[in-house]
């Protein structure tokens, strides 16, 4: 863009940008990104183990990964709903 033309959104895109979006987000329901990165621990930590698993299955060595990481997931978000709850009916004055 050259400095003759004028920007179609110029409050968008000097007030705002991508990261600071996601930075407001993930400070407003801060379980988000833990659950993701929680997610992606045990995923990893999954593969890792993929080689020296011993004598137990393949299947059943993906069962019990899958199902850490979705309980990790959905503990997180069960967190972060009960955050927000504490957070709007709680700590919020009364109007």
């Amino acid at each position: 863009m050259s400095p003759s033309q004028e920007s179609v959104f110029p409050d968008y895109e000097t007030e705002t940008s991508q990261t600071s979006k996601l930075l407001k987000k993930f400070k407003e329901t801060p379980f988000v990104p833990i659950g993701m990165g929680g997610f992606f621990a045990v995923v990893a930590y999954g593969l890792y183990k993929l080689k020296h698993r011993g004598d137990m299955k393949l299947s059943l060595h993906l069962i019990h990964m899958r199902v850490a990481a979705q309980g990790f997931a959905v503990g997180a978000l069960t967190c972060g709903v009960l955050y927000s709850m504490f957070r709007e009916y709680v700590v919020k004055p009364k109007e």
